[in-house]
C-alpha cells in the first residue's frame, strides 16, 4: 500500500510525509527531489529548458512507478493531481491524503521557504497571493476528486498532521468483522 500526500505547494507534504513514515516504520519520498535528482537540475530549471509539458511527462512516469512500492508515504508533487491517470493509479495504490490550507497560509509559507521560491518556477507569473488563488481555484476540483481524506492544515503543526492522518487511517482502513 502506498498512502499519497496531495495539496498545494507549501502544505506541508514533504514533512508530514517524512513524520507518518516514521510513525508507521515505513519508508517515505517526496516525488520533486526524486524528480529533480533524476534530471539532474531544479523543477524551475526543467520548466525552463524542458518545458512544462516534459516536467509533467517526467512527473507522471515516477509517480507512477512510486505507486507500485509497498509500505510507502508518497509527497506527490502539487500538480500531479493534473493527469487523470495519476489520480486514478493514486487512489488503487491506497489512501490519497489532501493537506489543505487557506490561500493566505500557502502564501505565507511559500513566501518563507527561499528554496521554494529559488527552486520553484512560478506557474502564472502573477504575484504570490494571486497565483495560489488562481492555480488553488484549478486545482481544487481534482484535489477533491482525488482524495481519500482531507486535513485542514492551516493551524496544525506537521506533528499535529501526521497524528490525525494516522487516526483517520485507523479508521479508513480498520478492517469489518461483519458485525454491526
Amino acid at each position: 500500500m502506498v498512502i499519497t500526500l496531495i495539496g498545494y505547494r507549501g502544505c506541508g507534504k514533504t514533512s508530514v510525509a517524512r513524520l507518518l513514515a516514521e510513525h508507521l516504520g515505513w519508508e517515505w519520498v517526496d516525488a520533486d527531489v526524486a524528480l529533480e535528482a533524476e534530471a539532474g537540475k531544479s523543477i524551475k530549471e526543467i520548466f525552463e529548458t524542458e518545458g512544462e509539458a516534459s516536467f509533467r511527462q517526467r512527473e507522471r512516469r515516477l509517480i507512477q512507478a512510486f505507486l507500485q512500492k509497498k509500505n510507502l508515504v508518497l509527497a506527490s508533487g502539487g500538480g500531479a493531481i493534473l493527469n487523470s491517470e495519476t489520480r486514478q493509479k493514486m487512489k488503487q495504490a491506497g489512501p490519497v491524503i489532501w493537506l489543505n490550507a487557506t490561500v493566505d497560509t500557502l502564501t505565507a509559507r511559500i513566501e518563507a521557504d527561499a528554496l521554494s521560491r529559488s527552486q520553484r518556477p512560478s506557474l502564472t507569473g502573477q504575484s504570490s497571493t494571486a497565483e495560489v488563488a488562481q492555480v488553488l481555484k484549478e486545482r481544487e476540483p481534482l484535489y477533491r476528486e482525488a482524495a481519500t481524506l482531507i486535513i485542514e492544515t492551516d493551524i496544525l503543526s506537521p506533528e499535529e498532521i501526521a497524528r490525525e492522518i494516522e487516526s483517520q487511517l485507523e479508521v479508513i482502513l480498520k478492517p469489518s468483522d461483519g458485525s454491526n
